[in-house]
């Protein structure tokens, strides 16, 4: 069996490796990657950091692109690799545009296409944007789903897809777990970052940023940084807030945030550092998708600068909390989070919802046609 598969994110390529690596693995698949490109810098230190082979890149980026811009080159190109390589299989992951291009260019040449992460919803179009619309297209495309939790397959049987459904658990947890052994306390790894990131400061009580949804640009953003301006007055924490790349964001956050002492804005962390990071965090103020279910793993409470998730499994957990984009809200639940003990601890104490880490054994087992013990929570405890 050839199998292809096509991503083009950091996030992705995370999600993607363990399961690249486990194809790898498998004697009777020829496993072939597929990258479009996009995020450059940072998707060239996950295949790097997971030795993954590279056997197209596509390279599809280019300055001020649109996102109907970016989907028809990306197709093109796609469309090429396809007609090259003829694969039995195409995988694509989650909610990005590779991978609804990646679908609808497998369709159109009639390949079968397996979606890793299905079935995640919000049910508003509009948030995330255009993610929750990528999903559903990809969904509706597939002839395996692997859905990463019971919600998610239920969310698939509501819609009444055509595809075989699979609960695997999400294989972002296959690869945090193997990150996870590597920084394990005294190894090389973890004495190199720690000595790369000497401007810690232990003795106060770190709160990990990360940001960077379209649907929050503008005034959301603003927001966020007047929260994050007022609880840098404390004396007793320090806020690391890795900016990302996109302009949209970069801007806001540089000219509002620049310059406080409790404040540390960095560049985008490679996924190594971004774990030990994360490892270390009190508490961790995201509106990302993957670190909702990363951080619950790690026992780390979560607030999302989101009014939706597509992950409600860890809300429903008491592992993360919806705070949206208010100034007043943010601080204030970031607030009992450092001065209530025992609510910080309850947060760190709860079942991990997404995976135990044999999401992509699953997803194999279930592409060569064997018994699957599909995935449940209970097997797997932050």
């Amino acid at each position: 069996m050839k199998v292809l598969s096509i991503f083009g994110t950091r996030p992705e390529a995370i999600k993607m490796a363990p399961l690249v690596r486990q194809l790898e693995l498998t004697p009777t698949v020829h496993s072939l990657v597929c990258v479009t490109g996009q995020h450059r810098q940072m998707l060239d230190q996950v295949t790097a950091l997971f030795d993954l082979r590279v056997d197209h890149d596509l390279d599809v980026m280019v300055p001020d692109q649109t996102l109907n811009g970016l989907f028809g080159r990306a197709v093109h190109r796609l469309d090429a690799v396809l007609a090259a390589e003829s694969p039995d299989l195409v995988l694509v992951h989650g909610d990005t545009t590779t991978a609804c291009a990646a679908s609808i260019a497998s369709f159109h040449r009639r390949i079968p296409v397996g979606h890793v992460e299905a079935g995640l919803r919000t049910g508003d179009l509009s948030q995330p944007f255009p993610e929750e619309m990528n999903r559903r297209v990809i969904d509706s495309m597939s002839q395996w789903l692997f859905a990463p939790t019971a919600q998610s397959a239920a969310n698939l049987a509501r819609e009444s897809l055509s595809g075989r459904v699979y609960v695997t658990g999400n294989t972002v947890i296959d690869a945090l777990a193997w990150t996870c052994d590597i920084l394990a306390p005294g190894s090389q790894h973890s004495l190199v970052l720690e000595n790369k990131y000497p401007w810690l400061e232990p003795q106060k009580r770190l709160i990990l940023v990360t940001g960077h949804r379209r649907e929050n640009f503008g005034s959301g953003f603003d927001n966020v940084c007047a929260a994050l301006a007022t609880l840098a007055k404390r004396d007793d924490v320090q806020i690391v807030y890795p900016v990302h790349l996109n302009p949209k964001v970069r801007e806001i956050v540089m000219s509002r945030l620049s310059g406080l002492s409790s404040v540390r804005l960095i560049d985008p962390l490679a996924y190594l550092d971004f774990v030990w990071f994360m490892q270390r965090a009190d508490i961790i103020l995201t509106d990302s998708g993957g670190v909702q279910e990363e951080a619950p793993y790690l026992g780390k409470p979560v607030l999302v600068m989101r009014e939706v998730t597509e992950r409600p499994e860890a809300v429903q957990a008491g592992t993360v909390v919806l705070v949206g984009t208010d100034p007043d809200r943010i601080c204030y639940e970031v607030s009992h989070l450092l001065d209530d003990a025992e609510h910080h601890a309850v947060f760190c104490r709860r079942i991990n919802p997404y995976g135990d880490g044999k999401a992509s054994v699953r997803i194999v087992s279930a592409l060569l046609g064997e018994p699957v013990r599909e995935f449940l929570p209970d097997q797997q405890r932050a």
